[in-house]
């Protein structure tokens, strides 16, 4: 079964600072729902309070093996979006202005946290709810939480000759 897409573009937006060590903060502001975009960087916003880029052409797939993630985060008080992005130093293409570029955009909380495991720049979002309505029949059709095992405490206890008695006659395990 093909991953089902769902196209979206990001806003990453710049926040200068006044900051002895850091200038600027860039983080992930928004994930918009879109038909289709431009794939390069458009200029949004540009002032003294900062500036906001949108980039297109990406999309957020569901595969059946991340449905526990998805699970996990729609049944979540706040339902999020996920975007890992990567700051670049080397600016192709001309503006100095923009270093922060996205590079995955994903609705697994699980897959998320391998992104940060992983030591990548993560920025979680509020879910849009077109989003979220086109998740949850994908959620409620492949995710099948795992069955409980029973735990048994001193299993290897009682299994046979593991309890013997001590040569004072007192039972040692």
């Amino acid at each position: 079964m093909p991953a089902l897409r769902f196209p979206v573009a990001v806003v990453i937006e710049r926040i200068p600072l006044v900051n002895r060590w850091v200038s600027e903060q860039w983080r992930v502001a928004a994930v918009e729902c879109i038909d289709a975009a431009p794939t390069a960087p458009v200029k949004l916003v540009a002032d003294a309070a900062g500036s906001k880029w949108r980039f297109g052409g990406h999309a957020i797939e569901l595969h059946r093996s991340e449905s526990e993630g998805y699970f996990l985060n729609l049944t979540s008080p706040d339902p999020k979006v996920f975007v890992m992005w990567r700051m670049n130093e080397e600016v192709a293409g001309g503006d100095d202005d923009l270093k922060a570029r996205p590079q995955l955009v994903t609705v697994s909380y699980n897959e998320a946290a391998r992104l940060l495991d992983g030591g990548e720049q993560v920025d979680a979002v509020p879910l849009p709810p077109e989003i979220r309505d086109w998740m949850q029949p994908f959620v409620a059709e492949h995710y099948r939480p795992e069955p409980k095992r029973k735990s048994r405490r001193n299993e290897l206890y009682e299994r046979e000759g593991a309890v013997g008695e001590s040569s004072q006659g007192r039972k040692v395990p």
